[in-house]
Formats: structure tokens, C-alpha cells, sequence
């Protein structure tokens, strides 16, 4: 008895999906995967077998993954000192070779596998690949830290009508091939703004935005975000979050997600169900 109430549930949640299933049919999803968000094998493989489900719905995921915590440890590792400035981090000439190597190398070749294991077609690349992302060095005194200032997503859209899902490291060049560190919020920010995406999910290991009280907001639209971030409430790695998803908003992308991605089927949540999850921001 108990197992049929349990196929009852399934089925009922299933049912209840189908109008967001065909809402956001062909719909382009930028899934930006934080580092903290891929701390265990366990929720890798939950996020990799959500995204290949995403799919198989004729959703078009497309992912930007950071790689903070696995960075810190190499720069550790490597005896290289590093620091961050309202929330990114300063890459001088010794840092960089070891965040290409972490990024491009180890983090974006797991999530690649973790896919292909879910039975998708998880395909990696970065910023360097076709000259997807051309940048200039940030007027901030960051180091070799880049931001988007052209960018080419013609690559991006053949590996989607091929069914691919790519999975992008943060990492770019500037005109004379110069490499750049790239901060991954607003390097999805960018591809979602170029792609005309749906939607774009900031997966993090918070729940979401919080007011001056610390209560998370459910949803806002950029004036009350501005207001936030002018009153403080808003501070350290949150703030490129937010001031991506003010961009990208400006930019076209329908909508932006800030939501915990250590939440089990937070992105399945956030799409195919009424409440969704995390702190959904867009113009009124």
C-alpha cells in the first residue's frame, strides 16, 4: 500500500509539471554551477542527472562553472598567496596558470563526466574555444582578471541543435591572446545575455538574496535589488551575483535565479514547479 501511495505522489508531481515542461519548451537555460555548489560526488550527480533530464524535456541547458573552493586548495597547494575584492579574485602572473589548470582541466572535465555518466552528451570547453569570449583586462586592479567585451556563440548554438551539453570554464583571452580570469557569474551573465536565454539559475551555497534583516527575499525586481545593494544588505560574493543579474536582465534574459544549489533538485524545482526556490529577480 505504501508504495502504491508513493507511485500516487509521483504521478500527481508529474502531472503537475507538464505545463512548466511545456512552457519552457526549447527554452535556452544558463546553469551557472558554483564550486561550493560541486563539494561532493553526491550532489554532482544529482545536478548532472537533473540537467540530462532538463534535456530529455527539450530544455537546452547550457553550464558556466566556477571552481572557488578547488582553486583556493592548488594556490595553497602551490604556496601562492591570493586575495578578493568585493567578491573577485585578484590573479596575478603566477595564480593564473594554476586557475586554467584547475578550471580548464580538472572542475570542467568532471562535470563533463559527471553528465556523460547521467547519459547525456556533456561537452567542455572554455572561453578560449573559437574565441567564444574575447575580454579586456578590468579596470579594477585585479590582476590578469578580465571582462567580456565581445562575444562569439556560434559554437555554442551547433553543439545545441547537436543535443550537446556544454559546459563552460570561466577562462578568456583579450585581442593578442593574452589569458584572462573571468568571474563565472559574469561570465554567465554574458553567455546568457548572447544565447537569449529563458532564464539564468546562479546556483550557490546560499538560499538566495537577503534583506537588511537577513529574511530571504523571494522576489524582487532590479530597483528593489539596487536599493539593497545601496543600503549594504547586499555585500562580498553575493555582489557580482547580483549586479550580473541586473545585467543580464537589461540585456535581454527574461529572468534571473539566485538559489542554493546544495538544495537536492533545486534547478528541477525552480523550473517545473509553482513555488520554485531561491530569490527570483525580473522586471515587474
Amino acid at each position: 500500500m505504501e508504495k502504491q501511495i508513493d507511485w500516487v505522489t509521483t504521478a500527481k508531481t508529474l502531472s503537475e509539471a507538464l505545463p512548466y515542461l511545456k512552457r519552457y519548451e526549447s527554452a535556452t537555460i544558463v546553469i551557472k554551477l558554483g564550486g561550493a555548489a560541486m563539494a561532493n560526488i553526491e550532489n554532482l550527480s544529482s545536478f548532472a542527472r537533473d540537467v540530462v533530464l532538463m534535456k530529455q524535456c527539450k530544455v537546452n541547458p547550457i553550464i558556466v562553472h566556477g571552481g572557488g573552493p578547488m582553486i583556493n586548495a592548488a594556490l595553497d597547494k602551490w604556496k601562492i598567496d591570493f586575495d578578493f575584492v568585493d567578491g573577485k579574485r585578484v590573479t596575478d602572473a603566477k595564480a593564473i596558470k594554476v586557475v586554467e589548470m584547475v578550471l580548464s582541466g580538472d572542475v570542467n572535465r568532471t562535470i563533463v563526466s559527471a553528465l556523460n555518466c547521467q547519459g547525456g552528451k556533456g561537452i567542455g570547453l572554455s572561453g578560449k574555444d573559437a574565441s567564444l569570449l574575447i575580454c579586456e583586462k578590468e579596470k579594477e586592479d585585479l590582476g590578469f582578471v578580465g571582462k567580456p567585451v565581445k562575444t562569439n556563440v556560434e559554437i555554442l548554438s551547433n553543439l545545441v541543435k547537436n543535443d550537446f551539453i556544454p559546459v563552460i570554464a570561466p577562462i578568456g583571452t583579450d585581442e593578442s591572446g593574452q589569458t584572462f580570469n573571468i568571474n563565472a557569474d559574469t561570465m554567465a551573465g554574458t553567455i546568457s545575455a548572447a544565447m537569449n536565454a529563458d532564464r539564468l539559475l546562479l546556483l550557490t551555497d546560499v538560499n538566495g538574496v537577503q534583506d537588511i534583516e537577513g529574511e530571504l527575499v523571494l522576489k524582487a525586481c532590479p530597483t528593489e535589488i539596487r536599493k539593497l545593494l545601496a543600503c549594504e544588505a547586499i555585500s562580498g560574493g553575493m555582489i557580482p551575483k547580483v549586479k550580473t543579474a541586473l545585467d543580464a536582465i537589461e540585456n535581454g534574459v527574461k529572468a534571473v535565479v539566485i538559489l542554493d544549489g546544495r538544495v537536492q533538485n533545486a534547478c528541477l524545482l525552480e523550473l517545473f514547479t509553482e513555488h520554485g526556490v531561491g530569490t527570483l529577480i525580473r522586471n515587474p
